[in-house]
């Protein structure tokens, strides 16, 4: 079953993590931290009408956590922030409710189907996409008509 939790597709993932680093000028950083394992995500996002113009990741997780922010970080430039919640959501289901796996730009998220089995894991899995709403949210409010003051 382990073998399963950490597939070779998986490693390659986490160890190919994309976009590290910060960005010069975010719209808006976030830290997100599982207080259970101390795992750490750290995003810069960069929102041009609506959508993430430009992201950036610091990331100190386990290969779970660092396999879900590569699969974020290759497909995240493009993404709404209701696209983004939606995968959240679908992901967090997946892990939580067996529910199924995240469509679209993110379906490779299926990959980590297996952590359903346990459930300690689950925090870490989800920070890259649990930062990187936040952090658009903020961006929007920061960079739309209304939430400019």
């Amino acid at each position: 079953m382990i073998d399963d939790l950490y597939s070779a597709k998986l490693l390659r993932l986490a160890a190919n993590l994309p976009r590290v680093g910060r960005l010069d000028a975010p719209d808006a950083s976030v830290e997100k931290v599982a207080k259970l394992c101390g795992s750490r995500v750290l995003v810069d996002v960069k929102v041009e009408d609506g959508a993430v113009a430009d992201f950036a990741q610091e990331v100190k997780a386990c290969a779970l956590g660092q396999a879900a922010a590569s699969v974020l970080g290759a497909h995240v430039v493009g993404a709404t922030l209701p696209e983004l919640e939606m995968a959240r959501d679908q992901f967090r289901a997946m892990l939580k409710d067996g529910g199924s796996p995240p469509v679209g730009r993110f379906s490779d998220l299926e990959m980590l189907a297996p952590v359903k089995d346990y459930p300690a894991r689950h925090a870490s899995t989800l920070l890259a996409f649990e930062a990187t709403c936040e952090a658009v949210r903020q961006a929007t409010a920061r960079t739309s008509p209304a939430g400019a003051a």
